[in-house]
């Protein structure tokens, strides 16, 4: 017994050396090719995700669907991501942040080939179903991934600024869509746009090469050695010099983060210490999503049935809001190491709640029949919750100790799942009703949102994963 305490004394030195090393080394190359690595594969997520909605008044056109007949299409899609969140949230702490990357990928990429082949639109909304499976995955699990590899002075700025290859991809997928309505046929035009969302399996064989697994999963797993080399080639990069190891032998300083050794209990996110943390995160999954993704899949057809612009220009302006997004989120990526995550939660939540007022405000006096009037209310919804889209990722990695961060991030990204699900069909049976009625349907889930982060949201800045976990 003596020489298995002193075995296990002796491996929780190690990992707290292995966690207060790897917390220590900055920004490097190293980091950039994490980041890149994963952004490819957050930027084609983003692309799947939202081409349905750019083409959706050409399948529309191609199947001769109704208005909720297109909101359940766009369902589909969104429930395979709430069902893939929580199946491959299950067994990723099991089977490590790189695995279940790899597997998001090539599920992402083999339908989104498979959906350019669909003969129906029964056909088409089970294949989105099911690669729906993958892009659920995805970004929960590249975002807990990415931040434990950054030190907590910076993983604010980094984990955010990763996320613009959300709205990067957004963006190629309004401006791609644009191009193909315009110069082809509407159903060659979504056949192929779908057709080019298979180049996530193209990435998985670079990330297959190139994306290490997180140091902190390895330590946990009792994988010293390979942590070891990962957190070696880290210093390196960064030109740093390793953490002086602790005088004494068997203890760690008190003021070094712990490392998190424990087993992973899935019911422990409900438990007193995390219970708080948890229903937070789902609340701004739920409502930041709902509004996000639920407005995303219905502006480009709102432009076109209700103010009568062509689909090509719908998708434009689509993309004109995408890049306003993209420049706001700069900001936050730049000030939220020193603004703090939760001042920026209120933020956004303010703009987009201003946004989708003013669009009621407008409906109501008969002023929304024109594209501008849409652009200014409707994109300053968006805006909001696109600026906060990347905080969410972020925050919810940033709360849970290793033993069940990426559980705790996919099984909380389920509620986007769910949100997305339930607000395009809402809308579709809405928007025939009045859009006034849609808005305001935004407006009370947004404001749900912004008192519970106000009430019960913590700030995450600049504390170590460990410290934060505790």
């Amino acid at each position: 017994m003596a020489v298995t305490d002193a075995q296990n004394t002796q491996q929780a030195l190690q990992a707290d050396q292995l966690v207060r090393r790897l917390d220590q080394v900055p920004v490097s190359r190293f980091h950039a090719r994490v980041v890149g690595t994963l952004g490819a594969g957050t930027f084609f997520d983003a692309f799947d995700i939202v081409s349905i909605a750019t083409v959706l008044s050409a399948i529309s056109a191609t199947y001769g669907l109704s208005s909720s007949q297109a909101g359940l299409l766009i369902s589909a899609g969104f429930l395979g991501q709430a069902v893939g969140a929580i199946g491959f949230g299950l067994v990723s702490e099991r089977l490590g942040r790189r695995r279940v990357f790899l597997a998001s990928l090539a599920v992402m990429g083999v339908f989104a080939l498979i959906s350019a082949l669909a003969w129906s639109s029964t056909s088409l909304g089970a294949i989105r179903l099911i690669q729906g499976f993958g892009l659920g995955a995805e970004v929960p699990v590249a975002s807990a991934l990415l931040g434990e590899f950054v030190a907590a002075r910076q993983r604010g700025r980094v984990t955010v600024l990763y996320k613009l290859a959300s709205p990067l991809g957004n963006l190629a997928t309004s401006l791609t869509a644009a191009a193909l309505l315009a110069s082809t046929s509407p159903e060659n035009a979504w056949r192929l746009l779908f057709a080019i969302g298979g180049a996530p399996l193209l990435i998985a064989l670079v990330a297959w090469r190139l994306l290490p697994e997180s140091p902190r999963v390895l330590i946990r797993q009792g994988r010293f050695a390979e942590a070891e080399r990962i957190v070696t080639a880290m210093e390196a990069s960064a030109g740093s010099a390793p953490a002086a190891p602790t005088a004494d032998s068997t203890s760690a300083p008190a003021s070094a983060p712990s490392a998190d050794l424990a087993s992973t209990r899935h019911t422990e996110l409900l438990s007193p210490q995390y219970r708080r943390r948890t229903l937070t995160a789902w609340v701004l999954w739920f409502t930041v999503f709902f509004t996000l993704l639920g407005a995303t899949a219905w502006m480009p057809s709102l432009y076109v049935k209700r103010v009568g612009v062509s689909p090509s220009t719908a998708a434009l302006l689509s993309g004109a809001v995408t890049v306003a997004a993209i420049v706001l989120i700069i900001a936050v990526g730049a000030t939220v190491d020193r603004v703090g995550r939760r001042r920026w939660f209120l933020t956004g939540y303010t703009i987009s709640l201003a946004g989708a007022l003013l669009a009621v405000v407008l409906a109501a006096t008969g002023n929304l029949h024109t594209w501008p009037a849409l652009l200014a209310s409707g994109g300053l919804m968006l805006l909001g919750v696109s600026s906060v889209d990347p905080l969410v990722y972020a925050w919810t990695a940033e709360i849970y100790p290793t033993r069940m961060r990426s559980w705790g991030v996919l099984s909380a990204s389920s509620w986007r799942g769910f949100a997305a699900v339930l607000a395009p069909t809402v809308i579709g049976a809405l928007v025939d009703h009045g859009i006034a009625a849609v808005f305001g349907l935004f407006a009370a889930v947004l404001v749900i949102g912004l008192v519970v982060t106000a009430v019960f949201g913590i700030e995450t800045k600049q504390a170590s994963l460990e410290e934060l976990s505790q």
